[in-house]
Formats: structure tokens, sequence, C-alpha cells
């Protein structure tokens, strides 16, 4: 990225800012007037053609002004934005909203969709948190009549199986306390695999009982995958960019394809949690997102349970708002997922 001196660095954030608000090219003139830069139109206007010609800026044909190129864009989220945070007003009134949902955890993506399209002023997906893998929690085996048991299964995150065995003999209460406490005991925190290592070692009942409880794990394991939360794409779509029909394809396609949205989300994040990604005009990688940018973040407990939240829109966004709101929400879901599955 070619570097800038410090007053194309000024004009071009000027550039972007105003680009965004307006969604007017922006002319030198405009730049002067509203922006007392302590030099003339003509320099502004010398400044405007270098960053065009180092690929900054472009100008429609019909205007004599600028608008960014997608690696103006880059240069301005990478070099000029800074770090932005959302007003103490909002990230409170945002953190009450989530304290009052902690319970519900089916509240907490719906939430998180509402509340980042709401806040950066794009549309905004959620993806459910997702255990990197299933974790035992606990075992308990309830005698009901004759021979049949029930098995509740409790894994890590707070799912519950429930199962009803047929036994070859009877056993009292206390014989099946005895048999969960150890299977409790041996297996806390540990995955199917991990479990199927250590039956050999166990008696016969114990063992047919971790049988169940692996075939029970890699089955939740194997599961279809959980639906994705969205909120706020007609209100993008009402953007001037997506007036044309080709340009609104790959904003409805990011939005309610699937397996696209998960390629995406795949390519541009890595399975930890951590930082906000932007991708801008699909980064050459997606013609399909030229005219829309993302932005990204995984949030959860790595290693076990994470999910991806974003917001999207066009190349003119708020990058400040919407990277903000993204990292702030992606804390708070990060936090509650802490607490349900890092016990």
């Amino acid at each position: 990225m070619e570097e800038l001196t410090p007053r194309q660095q000024t004009i071009l954030g000027l550039v972007v800012r105003e680009y965004v608000n307006s969604a007017s090219p922006v002319s030198s003139r405009a730049l002067v007037e509203r922006y007392g830069l302590g030099v003339s139109t003509a320099t502004v206007r010398n400044e405007l053609a270098q960053l065009e010609e180092l690929g900054y800026l472009t100008h429609p044909h019909t205007s004599a002004g600028r608008v960014p190129t997608h690696q103006g864009y880059r240069y301005f989220v990478e070099r000029l934005l800074g770090e932005a945070e959302l007003p103490l007003h909002e990230r409170r009134t945002i953190a009450h909203q989530f304290h009052q949902a902690r319970q519900d955890f089916e509240q907490w993506m719906p939430l998180a969709a509402s509340v980042l399209a709401h806040t950066a002023r794009g549309a905004a997906l959620v993806t459910a948190p997702q255990p990197t893998e299933s974790r035992y929690k606990h075992l308990q085996l309830i005698s009901t009549q004759g021979r049949v048991v029930l098995l509740i299964l409790v894994l890590r995150g707070g799912t519950v199986k429930q199962q009803m065995l047929t036994l070859m003999e009877p056993l009292n209460q206390q014989v099946l306390d005895e048999a969960s406490d150890r299977l409790n005991q041996l297996c806390n925190g540990l995955s199917a695999d991990e479990i199927q290592a250590r039956i050999s070692g166990l008696p016969p009942f114990e063992a047919d009982v971790a049988r169940l409880v692996v075939d029970t794990m890699h089955r939740t394991d194997a599961r279809a995958g959980e639906p994705i939360y969205r909120y706020g794409l007609s209100e993008v779509l009402q953007q001037p960019e997506f007036a044309e029909g080709e340009k609104v394809q790959g904003l409805v396609r990011v939005m309610e394809e699937r397996s696209f949205l998960e390629a995406v989300l795949a390519d541009v994040l890595s399975p930890e949690v951590g930082s906000v990604r932007v991708l801008i005009g699909g980064e050459g990688r997606w013609d399909e997102l030229r005219a829309c940018s993302l932005v990204l973040a995984r949030y959860g407990v790595t290693g076990f349970a994470t999910g991806a939240l974003g917001v999207v829109g066009p190349t003119r966004m708020l990058y400040g708002r919407a990277i903000s709101a993204v990292r702030f929400v992606a804390g708070l879901l990060s936090d509650l997922v802490y607490d349900v599955y890092a016990e």
C-alpha cells in the first residue's frame, strides 16, 4: 500500500467521510469551503488527482468530484480510522439489554442481530455458538420400574439428552448412583473420543453406559447447523448503491445463502476469538461482493464454543460505528457464552 503524505491522508480521510455521509462525489471546492484546509482549491485538486493516480480515488464520468475506491477504503480503515468506541450511553443501553436476556439463550442471537443492525446502520447476521466438540458434564441414571432406567446426559453448554434403557436385570437406585458417580468422575470435561479411549477399563455395565454416551455425543456433534439470525436487509437495500439488480445479488446471497456465508466466514475469520475483520468489495476473492463491505468477528470461548457475527452494507459504510458495534456486541456475547460453557 502506497504511503501518503500527511496532507494526502487528511484529504483522503475527508473524501471518505464526506462520501459516506452524502453518497455524492466530493469536489475540491467542497473540501476547501467546508474544512478550511488552509490551501487553495487548485492545491486540493492536484492532491485529489494524485490520490486518483495512486488508486485511492476515482471519479464518475458525469462528475468532477471523487469517490473512494476499495483501496481507498482499505487505507482509511487501516491507517486513518484509529480505534473507535461507541458512545458510553449507547454501550450502557446495549449492555443492559443483554443483561436482561442473560438467562434466555434463545434471545441472545436475535437480540444481537437487531442491536447490530440499528447501531451500525447496516444489515446484521449472527450465527449461534457451536461447541468445538461436545464435552461431557454430568450423567444421572434413574430407576423407573423393573429393568427400565432413564439415562440423563448433560453436556457442557447446557445440552441435555435423555434415553430409556432396558437392562438385562434390575439394578437398585444405589447401584445406579454409584455407577453414575464413577462415570462422572472419569468423564467430566472429556470429548466422545476421549471417553471411548477409557471404556476398556470399565466394568461391563458402566462400559455399556459409556458407549451410549459416546454414541449420543457423536450424534450431537454431527447435527445439522444452527439457524443464522438476520436483521435489517430491507433497509440496506434502499441504499442508492443497490438500485442496480446486479449489485443486490451479492448482498442478498451473503445474507440468505448459508453455504456462501459459511465459505466467507471460514476464509475471513480464524477459529480463534479475537479481532474484528473488515472485508471490502470482496477483496478480489468474491466478485459478487464488489459493492459490499462486511465487518465480521468471532465470539465465544476458544476451545469450547464459538459463533460469528457481522454487519453487511455498501462499501460506503460507517466503518467506525460498524467496527465498534461489532467489537462491543462480540464481547458481550463472549461473556454470555463463557458463563454457560466454561464452567
